[in-house]
């Protein structure tokens, strides 16, 4: 249904650093990186798009992130604590979800909700 997603960022080196640190457990990379933002994906497909902003964003996206596996999701929100986010929900099974929902959560340092789940 998508074809990428845009997020408004205050500091763009902070949130690159972020974004690189959860998304490359997952298998992605930066695609694109100017002063004005970077684009995420796989190599030459960049579908998560950091863009600056000096306009105050209201917080509160949430995106999920397929993981392939729970050691990615476990990498994810490990990486992502280191890179400057919060918690917001460790990883492990959430079973009032779904049956095979493994999941963590993340606060990144715009206030977004980035989780990644891995329903193997």
């Amino acid at each position: 249904m998508f074809d990428h997603i845009g997020l408004k960022v205050k500091d763009v080196v902070t949130s690159v650093r972020f974004y690189r640190a959860v998304l490359t457990p997952l298998g992605h990379e930066v695609a694109s990186h100017d002063a004005e933002g970077a684009g995420f994906g796989p190599p030459d497909e960049p579908a998560l798009w950091l863009y600056r902003s000096t306009r105050a964003a209201a917080p509160g996206v949430h995106i999920a992130l397929h993981a392939e596996t729970h050691a990615a999701v476990d990498a994810f929100h490990r990486a992502g604590l280191e890179a400057g986010g919060r918690d917001n929900g460790a990883p492990g099974p959430r079973p009032d979800y779904g049956p095979t929902y493994y999941v963590a959560f993340l606060i990144d340092p715009d206030g977004n909700n980035i989780e990644a789940v891995c329903l193997k």
